[in-house]
């Protein structure tokens, strides 16, 4: 029968989705990973099956009344492998995986996020899933020393809460995201295991685009050669899978029966060189300038004169209400007094 809670999260009752319930397909097979990034994923593995060992027959668990699960933090590049491998993690213990949804977790109203957050961990218990947050640091953020708006007080009491669950959680939570830097730091201690997915060597990178086609079913012509296309583009698996998509697409577009038609060298060498160019656009700075560092200082300079602005004008705004406050308190005392 299923969990009454992990339908309510999952929309059967309230038709909002915080979270999505997936059956795991993908595997290890599925993910060409650099050898260290492998060794630490194996490592992981081995905790979460030895967990009923350490914490049950050797007594930890009775030391030890916090701390008890296992939390992951998979920090890469985009298109590494970190979602695939937390599906693979789900499929090797043989149970679900509950993908977090931020747009149905966070709420307009004040104190309903950390709830949510909350909830989001009973979900997962009753489902005895693994948890996971993708892109994570949109919700683990570093806290703000600055509480002088409400939804900084908000954003900080979220935070704490997500820190006390995974604290207090006894099941596997999984965090993926680009941006580890931005994570509180509060999270170092008490994430388990830290898996650095590095961008793949030449040698990872030409078995993913043999893994990234169909062994029977795809047309190659002759000349493909994915040797040559690991050599001279040092892209992520995530790349080489948009590139394959698109020279497929391609191919297919061209003039001619189906049947008489492949895929060929030519395709994949323009659609890797657009995924590429593609690539140089998104990494441009919306400020100008070539300096990243540069680009950030711009940014964090333009967020606070834009929130200056906004404080200027609530003040004046709030300045107006008061002055037409007192304003009706002597038309009032005019009309009493007559």
């Amino acid at each position: 029968m299923p969990s009454p809670l992990l339908s309510l999260f999952t929309g059967r009752f309230s038709g909002r989705r915080a979270v999505e319930t997936i059956v795991p397909e993908r595997t290890f097979a599925d993910v060409i990973l650099p050898p260290a990034t492998r060794r630490t994923l194996d490592q992981a593995i081995s905790q979460v099956r030895s967990h009923g060992l350490i914490f049950g027959r050797w007594g930890l668990g009775e030391r030890h009344a916090t701390g008890l699960g296992l939390a992951f933090n998979f920090a890469g590049p985009p298109g590494t492998g970190k979602t695939i491998c937390a599906e693979a993690i789900a499929h090797a213990l043989g149970k679900k995986l509950l993908l977090v949804n931020y747009a149905e977790v966070e709420s307009m109203w004040a104190g309903e996020t950390p709830k949510n957050v909350a909830a989001l961990f009973r979900a997962a218990v009753e489902a005895d899933a693994v948890l996971f947050f993708d892109e994570a640091d949109a919700i683990a953020a570093r806290r703000s020393a600055s509480i002088g708006m409400p939804h900084q007080r908000e954003a900080n009491t979220t935070v704490n809460v997500l820190l006390r669950e995974v604290e207090a959680f006894n099941g596997v939570v999984i965090f993926a995201t680009n941006l580890a830097a931005n994570f509180d730091p509060a999270f170092e201690r008490r994430i388990r295991t830290h898996v650095l997915f590095e961008m793949p060597g030449e040698t990872e990178r030409e078995q993913i685009w043999h893994v990234q086609v169909h062994p029977t079913k795809t047309p190659l012509a002759d000349d493909v050669d994915f040797a040559d296309l690991a050599r001279r583009f040092a892209v992520s698996g995530g790349d080489i899978k948009n590139a394959v998509l698109k020279a497929a697409a391609a191919a297919a577009a061209e003039p001619g029966p189906d049947a008489a038609k492949r895929i060929h060298q030519r395709h994949l060498l323009a659609a890797m060189e657009e995924v590429v160019a593609a690539k140089g656009v998104m990494q441009q700075s919306l400020f100008g300038g070539d300096s990243p560092a540069g680009g950030d200082d711009r940014i964090v300079r333009a967020l606070e004169a834009s929130e200056a602005r906004w404080r200027n004008t609530a003040l004046a705004a709030a300045g107006l209400g008061a002055m037409a406050f007192l304003a009706s308190l002597v038309a009032l005392a005019v009309a009493l007094l007559r």
